[in-house]
C-alpha cells in the first residue's frame, strides 16, 4: 500500500509539473505584450503620454522579469510555483496574485462545492431509482423534466431565474455577492445577505447539474442489473432494499465517484459564465478578466490552482477506490 501511495504521489507531481510547463509556454504564444496592453489602456483613460508607453513597458518588463531569457524565466517560474509564490498582478499592480486569489476563492468554493455535492447526491439517488424502479409513475414524470433542464446551460437558466425571481417577483437580489453598502464581516446578518445573493446562482447550477448525474447513474444501474452477481443475489432471496443499496448502487456508484473527482477539479472555473451573469465575485470572473488583459501572473496562479485541484482529486479517488470496490485492493 505504501508503494502504491508513493507511485500515485510521484504521478501527481509529474502531472502538476507537465501542466505547469504548458501553463507557462502557451500564454507566451500570444503576439501581444501584456504590459504594453495595460499601459496603452491607461494612456487612453488617464492622459499618459503615448510616446512614453514603450519606455514604461521596458521598465515594467524588467520589473516582472520579462526581459530575461526564456529559460531563466521558466526556471524562476517553476521555483515560484513550488513555493506558491505567484508574484504581482500586471493589471492590478502592485497587488499580489495570491491576495487576489485569496479574496475570490472562498466565493467560488462556497458556491460550487455546495451545489456540486447537492447535485451529485440528488442526481445519483434519482438516477438510481429511475433505473431500478422503471414502473414508477412519479419517476416517469419527474425524470424527463430534470433531464430536459440538464440540456440547458447554466447561464441561460440564470437569466431566466433573474427575470422571474429577481426582476418580476423581487424575492432575491439581481446580482453581486452582497449589498453595495454592506461591509464583509463575520456576522449572522451578513451571512444571511450572502446566502440571499448566492441562492439564484446556486439554483441555476443545481437545476442544470442534477439531470447530468441522474442520466449517468441511471445507465449504470441498468447495466448492473444485468450482471451475474445480481441474478445470483436475487436467487438467494435477498431483500429488495439490500439488492438496491448493497449490490446495485454500490457497484454503479464507482464511475460516478470518478466523475465527481474530475468535476471537483473544475470547481474553480466551472461557473465562469454564471459568475459573469450574476456579477458574482468568484475566481472564474477573475480568470476571465486576466485572460482578456493578458495578465500572465494571475493566469499562472489560477490555472496552477486548477491543475493542483484536479491532480489531488484524482489522487484522493485512487486512495478511496479500495474502500468502495474490494476488487481494487492490493493483493486481491
Amino acid at each position: 500500500m505504501l508503494v502504491l501511495i508513493g507511485r500515485r504521489i510521484v504521478m501527481v507531481v509529474a502531472v502538476v509539473w507537465a501542466a505547469a510547463t504548458l501553463n507557462f509556454f502557451i500564454p507566451r504564444i500570444a503576439p501581444k505584450n501584456p504590459i504594453a496592453e495595460k499601459l496603452t489602456q491607461l494612456a487612453g483613460t488617464s492622459g499618459v503620454d503615448p510616446t512614453k508607453i514603450q519606455e514604461m513597458s521596458q521598465a515594467f518588463g524588467a520589473r516582472f522579469g520579462l526581459d530575461q531569457p526564456l529559460l531563466t524565466q521558466y526556471l524562476r517560474y517553476i521555483g515560484d510555483m513550488a513555493r506558491f509564490d505567484f508574484g504581482q498582478s500586471i493589471t492590478k499592480y502592485p497587488a499580489r496574485v495570491s491576495d487576489l486569489i485569496g479574496e475570490a476563492l472562498p466565493w467560488t468554493l462556497g458556491l460550487m462545492i455546495t451545489t456540486t455535492l447537492l447535485a451529485f447526491l440528488i442526481g445519483t439517488l434519482l438516477g438510481a431509482a429511475a433505473g431500478w424502479y422503471r414502473n414508477s409513475k412519479l419517476l416517469s414524470v419527474v425524470s424527463p423534466i430534470i433531464m430536459v433542464f440538464s440540456a440547458i446551460p447554466f447561464y441561460l437558466l440564470g437569466l431566466v431565474l433573474i427575470y422571474i425571481f429577481a426582476s418580476r417577483l423581487g424575492w432575491f437580489p439581481v446580482s453581486g455577492g452582497y449589498g453595495l453598502t454592506s461591509v464583509p464581516e463575520w456576522s449572522w446578518d451578513f451571512a444571511v445577505e450572502v446566502l440571499q445573493h448566492a441562492t439564484l446562482p446556486a439554483l441555476s447550477i443545481l437545476i442544470a447539474s442534477v439531470g447530468t448525474w441522474a442520466i449517468g447513474m441511471r445507465g449504470m444501474m441498468v447495466t448492473v442489473q444485468g450482471e451475474d452477481y445480481m441474478t445470483f443475489a436475487e436467487a438467494k432471496g435477498l431483500k429488495p432494499s439490500r439488492l438496491f443499496y448493497r449490490y446495485g448502487m454500490r457497484n454503479a456508484l464507482l464511475p460516478q465517484v470518478t466523475a465527481l473527482a474530475l468535476y471537483f477539479g473544475q470547481i474553480v472555473t466551472g461557473a465562469v459564465l454564471v459568475e459573469i451573469v450574476f456579477a458574482y465575485p468568484g475566481l472564474g470572473s477573475l480568470l476571465l478578466d486576466s485572460i482578456k488583459l493578458f495578465d500572465f501572473p494571475t493566469i499562472y496562479g489560477i490555472v496552477f490552482i486548477l491543475t493542483l485541484t484536479v491532480a489531488l482529486s484524482m489522487l484522493l479517488v485512487d486512495l478511496l477506490y479500495p474502500l468502495l470496490d474490494p476488487r481494487a485492493r492490493v493483493g486481491r
